[in-house]
């Protein structure tokens, strides 16, 4: 557990956000227009959910930081 309790709040904004706006297409319709924008959009989303849920990075495991205190 890495992920301290505001980092969790803004990656899950940002996850679901993410994959809100990619799956309507309702903010960048143009950028969101080929199905490897869209997935991948949704897939980047989803991983900051699931980081979010878990309280775990692994990406700050690997840098050797923290968030929680």
């Amino acid at each position: 557990m890495n992920v301290g309790a505001i980092d969790r709040l803004i990656r899950a904004i940002l996850g679901a956000g993410l994959i809100w706006v990619a799956l309507t297409k309702s903010l960048f319709p143009a950028l969101f227009a080929g199905p490897v924008m869209t997935w991948g959009a949704v897939a980047v989303g989803a991983i900051l959910l699931f980081t979010a849920v878990v309280s775990f990075c692994p990406l700050y495991r690997l840098m050797g930081c923290s968030t929680r205190r």
